[in-house]
């Protein structure tokens, strides 16, 4: 029996009828749940929307800090980037509202929890999995995949129990937070179509940047940015500087198919600036310092990393095991990154670490170089044995 429900609350039409349909059907009480992980909304509209529906308490809950340290980092430690174009930006936050929801169950006494995704997206997972992995008794509803309602009646039910809607018809569906944004839906359904220009709030046409190019130094210690050009900053800080800066010069579009787990083939358009350019610089600060063999191992536990938080597994072991390698490797991924942001692109032009592996006296072509020679032709021989050895058997 479902007496008390914690809903993850955005505010938009699907968790706001939520609202009034959860306490209809279960005839329960309704507590609303809202985290500010840096989408910059009217957060105080959204907590007297949630009251005027009919919510019992509201919480509003600031989560930007834990969501950079403790979400953000460490998918820059793995390079998140699934199917090598997406920085997992909206994958990231679900957990920490799962997490959110779970403790405000906890607080509340609440029997159930819910949220507003539907039955096509990898939200259900995300949020699902990570409060059933914390606490298997809670219940776990998902009103908008369950209800059989379309937009145009969840409209009319609105209207119908007073629920406050908006007057304008939005053009696309869009998610962000620090991290990027997601945007989806109208004329971006048809992958042939190019984004029109008002997709883009956060990063200028690449026409239109400045002629001139920036540059950015980006001080990294422990695998994550802790300066920019010299300045130590906070995450927070450090994310909102690279995000404007890398944006003003047209940089953090991302345009691509995307393979969503449920098996759907999905167009997909986020905007990321701060997130292409960090783990620019980040992958190239670890080519410096880690050896041939960590590289090529960590390319494998980072894509599999990237899998687990794309696909809702975040609460899975692997992780916590995966992470584990990670933050060993990380430990001398340390020092600067010197970055050229010009009409779109983030280019690393210069690096330095304490410990970097590049030896300049073995590297150079000049007569002061440590590196003899002649032990290469030894060398040639050996590598090459089997190669040489099996290429007369080749049809």
């Amino acid at each position: 029996m479902v007496s008390k429900i914690v809903l993850a609350y955005s505010g938009g039409l699907d968790t706001s009828v939520a609202i009034k349909w959860l306490k209809e059907k279960y005839n329960a009480d309704i507590i609303t749940v809202t985290l500010d992980v840096g989408q910059k909304e009217d957060f105080k509209f959204i907590e007297d929307k949630a009251y005027k529906i009919g919510a019992i308490k509201h919480y509003m809950i600031d989560a930007k800090e834990e969501f950079a340290r403790d979400y953000i980092f460490p998918a820059i430690r793995a390079n998140a980037m699934y199917e090598d174009k997406y920085p997992v930006s909206t994958a990231l936050s679900r957990p920490l509202i799962a997490k959110k929801l779970v403790e405000v169950a906890h607080k509340e006494g609440a029997d159930a929890v819910a949220h507003g995704c539907t039955g096509k997206g990898n939200d259900q997972l995300r949020i699902e999995i990570s409060v059933r992995a914390l606490d298997p008794s809670l219940t776990v509803l998902a009103p908008t995949r369950d209800w059989g309602m379309s937009r145009d009646q969840e409209i009319e039910y609105a209207r119908k129990h007073n629920i406050p809607i908006s007057s304008v018809a939005k053009k696309y569906s869009v998610d962000q937070n620090l991290w990027g944004r997601s945007i989806e839906g109208g004329p971006l359904e048809d992958p042939w179509n190019a984004p029109d220009e008002d997709v883009w709030e956060w990063t200028i046409d690449p026409k239109k940047a400045p002629e001139e190019p920036t540059i950015m130094e980006i001080e990294f210690k422990n695998g994550v940015p802790i300066k920019i050009d010299g300045e130590s900053m906070n995450p927070i800080e450090l994310i909102d500087k690279v995000n404007r800066i890398a944006g003003l010069n047209g940089i953090g579009r991302i345009d691509h198919i995307e393979d969503r787990i449920v098996g759907i083939k999905s167009r997909e358009v986020y905007e990321c600036p701060a997130a292409l350019t960090i783990i620019e610089a980040h992958k190239d600060l670890e080519k410096m310092v880690l050896n041939r063999r960590e590289l090529t191992f960590k390319k494998i536990v980072d894509n599999e990393w990237t899998f687990l938080i794309y696909a809702g597994l975040w609460e899975d072991p692997l992780r916590y095991d995966l992470e584990a390698f990670i933050n060993k490797t990380s430990e001398r991924v340390e020092g600067i990154v010197k970055m050229k942001l010009y009409k779109g692109s983030a280019m690393v032009i210069g690096r330095e670490s304490p410990y970097s592996l590049y030896d300049i006296r073995v590297a150079t072509y000049d007569s002061s170089s440590t590196f003899d020679q002649s032990l290469s032709k030894g060398f040639v021989t050996l590598w090459g044995l089997q190669t040489v050895a099996s290429r007369k058997f080749l049809k």
